[in-house]
């Protein structure tokens, strides 16, 4: 046994119909040029229990589907993480995660197996996206020995890209959410953010339409120029 291998943390042992569903689970494939409306999106929020990525845990998971320019009702997810001994923040009691509720969530293991079902191939947006790609990633490693691997749009740079008149620096969901006019009745939970999400990325799909950006691969792309420009040092 090498040195390193005391470094690496055991992959977790699981159930055997656990570990059948997740050898099932479909290879990830990069963006495409099918056209935005196409692409099935999966749209997801995460509450944890703060803010540190290497310390805080994942408490819920909510998602929501956009899929043929449109919300997808019939294909939502949501679940709470069952996280025994955990000492809760005033950050939590905000999403109306009570002590009772984590208590009576869901085993972790299958909840994330069960969101990885749900995702299957798809590629994910989030407001924020590298914290929830960073937060939902240690837990599937933790509770099932998984590498996410899906490509992850943050929509808190797709908003501002598509949207340069907002005059925005670093605004949040409800910024965005207000300069849309956008009827939101619900916050603060994962599923509720998910679908607010989701109904702030269907005017942007269109905003991209009209700059000539048609593909998930071209949004990247765009995405990805973008923001070298705003890094770049200027003189």
């Amino acid at each position: 046994m090498s040195l390193f291998s005391w470094l690496r943390p055991a992959s977790p042992v699981l159930p055997g119909e656990l570990q059948h569903r997740l050898e099932r689970l479909p290879a990830v494939t990069q963006l495409s040029d099918c056209s935005l409306r196409e692409q099935r999106w999966v749209v997801l929020d995460l509450e944890t229990t703060g803010l540190n990525l290497n310390k805080d845990r994942l408490l819920s998971i909510g998602a929501v589907v956009i899929e043929d320019g449109a919300i997808d009702f019939s294909q939502q997810f949501e679940r709470t993480l069952q996280c025994t001994e955990l000492k809760l923040g005033p950050s939590v009691l905000i999403h109306g995660l009570g002590p009772s509720a984590i208590a009576a969530g869901s085993d972790p293991a299958q909840a994330l197996l069960e969101f990885m079902e749900f995702v299957g191939d798809s590629p994910v947006l989030a407001f924020h996206a590298p914290f929830d790609q960073h937060m939902l990633g240690r837990a599937l490693k933790e509770h099932l020995g998984y590498k996410l691997q899906h490509p992850f749009l943050d929509v808190a740079d797709i908003a501002p890209l598509l949207c340069p008149q907002a005059h925005f620096r670093e605004a949040g969901l409800d910024e965005w959410i207000d300069w849309f006019k956008l009827e939101v009745f619900e916050r603060h939970n994962a599923s509720a953010d998910a679908l607010a999400t989701a109904e702030l990325m269907l005017i942007l799909f269109s905003r991209a339409r009209q700059q000539q950006i048609h593909s998930p691969l071209n949004l990247q792309q765009r995405l990805s120029q973008w923001k070298r420009r705003r890094q770049a040092p200027s003189f």
